[in-house]
């Protein structure tokens, strides 16, 4: 370990730091949470990272014993998944998002890329911090278009999110991530449902339990199927 990335005192929370304190560390991780993902697609979701620090970062969370990488059968790709001890970081990314949602909320700047899973991770927080405790078994799916789709699922009263198509949705969702990441970080009172950027396809009494859950008044179904 790096002897500049050591504080030098005992703190169970500086021991985390000093492993994944580091920049892009922890969103290296929470990039890995819905499944393994290849050396490019982190390339992709992280943006502003160079092939040289992704390659350090995810080196120092393989000897920390957070990540570790497939060898592929078939061909040269490498896929990398999280570790028990990975996995275990979910909580402190969905604090630091809720911490985010609360202290630091803004709208996605002009420009600024939008991808959608740091979207779909601050709406899986944000429903299980606002919305009160779902029916279990209620499936919403967001269809991002050219680009993966999400499924939020609730079971013991919360949301959980994965990665991929569910045909059981009850209501789906279709925007850009850019319009679902400005109606997320809207003020509640501003909020509006279905808009012309968001399209909610699905019932009436099921997308109207949809637009409560995010306190958004329901307006004219303007692209929706009911």
């Amino acid at each position: 370990m790096d002897p500049d990335r050591i504080y030098r005192h005992f703190c169970m929370a500086a021991r985390t730091l000093e492993v994944v304190g580091e920049r892009w560390s922890l969103l290296i991780v929470r990039d890995l949470q819905l499944g393994p993902r290849r050396f490019t697609d982190l390339v992709r979701s992280l943006d502003e990272i160079t092939p040289t620090r992704l390659t350090g970062r995810l080196r120092q969370l393989e000897a920390a014993g957070i990540v570790t990488r497939e060898s592929p059968e078939v061909g040269r790709e490498v896929w990398y998944r999280l570790t028990d001890a990975g996995r275990d970081l979910e909580p402190v990314i969905d604090a630091l998002t809720l911490w985010g949602i609360e202290h630091a909320r803004r709208p996605p700047a002009p420009g600024e890329p939008v991808h959608p899973e740091p979207a779909m991770i601050g709406t899986k927080v944000w429903l299980n911090e606002y919305a009160g405790a779902p029916a279990d078994g209620l499936v919403w799916l967001w269809t991002f278009p050219g680009q993966d789709d999400y499924a939020l699922h609730s079971a013991d009263g919360r949301w959980e999110l994965t990665r991929g198509q569910d045909d059981s949705a009850a209501v789906t969702v279709v925007a850009t991530p850019e319009r679902w990441a400005t109606f997320l970080t809207s003020p509640r009172g501003r909020r509006r449902l279905p808009t012309k950027d968001i399209v909610l396809q699905g019932s009436a009494p099921e997308i109207e339990r949809f637009a409560n859950a995010f306190f958004a008044k329901l307006g004219p179904a303007s692209g929706s199927k009911r």
